[in-house]
């Protein structure tokens, strides 16, 4: 195919898509008006008409923006010829491209992955309420860890009174004197304080269940059908009445209280006076005496070290459920819903790619125009125009010459009135008429 049948047919197809292009061009624009109130629609606030209203008048000019925005591009871009002024123009179809990003595709994401979007929020909130939830219930029961180590103590000072009580193992005397009792003394205090500890166990239980009972509700709220709105705002009832129940957890840890109870072992530790009966039996009671000091005090430091660990643990920080709309939504979880943001922005930019065509296009019929001569840029419609105009032309010619000749014509011959007499025959002398009266006379 020569460079003129080349650019012949480009032309011609560009002609021919003329109105396909329009129509593409107003449908996506029209499109994108429609994804924008309704993302629009979600932003406003007030009586349902103003937010009809002012949703439709703002989707309108979006949709008129943008179909004349790319209209202009579509038209001057691929006429450009100079380098500068190409990348002026690409310039400012880049700025009117970031432009509609601003006033359309984020809404248009948030129309097309909006309740997704929220419902990802009330999912990362509900997932950290969980862990709030067995952190504080972590925190109530670490205290509970302690009861075996209290039970052991308990256990020992109670054997070793009874072992003191029927054998003498400590002090070698049998018989209930003042170790035996300081032992039994010992042993109740660990049971009062496991007894503490174990109280604690049922009023955390049952906290922590009420918590798990507003987080299978919270569950429910993210996965029900219907609409995102009324979800989330008994989702954020249900967050307020869970943050209740983690803060009482918080307050009912009784690790403050072990730590208390296991300085009071030490510091208020009252040895009994001796009663042996004798020197010997006092001095060996005084020594155990002694003994169960060291290990009381010994038991008290493990316990406050214990206690001191688990108070250590991180506290809970007060977690508040903050309400999205769908277009704050697609905003922060815009890693998510990747696929919803490129239709989106896919819906306003797409013209883009229409400019580049018609771009590359003209660029080839202009290298194709280059090489033809001014026969070459005739087409047979304009052969056709040129004889028919050459012909007319030499009517025109011929009917002037035609005028002229006859005007020559008319202008040779003699008028009526001076046209030759017959001539007279031959012999006879003609008369003039003054004559021929004077004869007659």
């Amino acid at each position: 195919m020569t460079n003129a049948a080349n650019a012949r047919t480009l032309r011609n197809h560009v002609a021919s898509l003329e109105t396909m292009t329009r129509l593409v061009l107003a449908t996506l624009a029209l499109a994108s008006g429609v994804y924008t109130y309704l993302g629009v629609r979600s932003l406003l606030d007030g009586s349902a008409t103003m937010v009809f209203f002012a949703a439709v008048i703002y989707s309108v000019s979006v949709s008129v923006g943008m179909y004349g925005f790319w209209t202009y591009m579509i038209r001057f871009l691929p006429e450009l010829r100079e380098g500068a002024s190409r990348l002026s123009m690409l310039a400012m179809m880049a700025l009117g491209s970031l432009m509609i990003i601003a006033m359309s595709s984020w809404l248009n994401a948030a129309a097309l992955a909006g309740s997704a979007a929220v419902e990802q929020h009330l999912a990362v909130t509900l997932q950290g309420y969980t862990e709030d939830l067995d952190q504080a219930n972590s925190n109530a029961i670490g205290a509970l860890s302690l009861v075996p180590d209290i039970q052991r103590a308990a256990e020992r000072f109670n054997r070793l009174a009874e072992d003191e009580r029927t054998s003498g193992a400590l002090t070698g005397t049998t018989g209930s004197g003042s170790v035996v009792q300081l032992l039994s003394q010992m042993s109740a205090q660990m049971r009062e304080l496991e007894a503490t500890i174990s109280a604690s166990r049922e009023s955390v239980q049952t906290l922590f269940e009420q918590g798990q009972a507003h987080l299978a509700t919270m569950r429910g709220l993210v996965s029900a059908p219907g609409a995102i709105a009324e979800r989330s705002d008994d989702f954020a009832k249900e967050s307020v009445a869970l943050a209740g129940v983690i803060a009482s957890l918080e307050r009912t840890s009784i690790a403050p209280s072990v730590a208390r109870a296991a300085a009071d072992l030490s510091a208020g530790f009252i040895a009994p006076v001796a009663d042996g009966s004798t020197t010997d039996l006092a001095g060996r009671q005084d020594a155990v005496i002694a003994t169960v000091r060291a290990s009381v005090a010994q038991q008290s430091t493990a316990l406050a070290a214990a206690a001191e660990e688990i108070m250590a643990q991180p506290k809970v920080e007060e977690r508040r459920y903050v309400p999205l709309t769908s277009a704050e939504a697609v905003i922060r979880y815009w890693d998510q819903f990747i696929p919803s943001w490129a239709g989106a922005i896919s819906i306003d930019l797409l013209p883009a790619a229409l400019v580049g065509i018609m771009a590359v296009v003209y660029s080839a019929i202009r290298r194709s125009e280059e090489t033809m001569t001014d026969v070459d840029r005739l087409s047979a419609g304009d052969v056709l125009r040129a004889l028919e105009i050459q012909d007319s032309l030499l009517a025109k010619a011929r009917a002037r010459a035609e005028l002229a000749a006859s005007d020559a014509a008319a202008r040779t011959e003699p008028a009526p009135e001076q046209e030759a007499r017959p001539a007279p025959p031959e012999n006879v002398t003609p008369l003039t008429l003054n004559e021929r009266k004077r004869s007659e006379t």
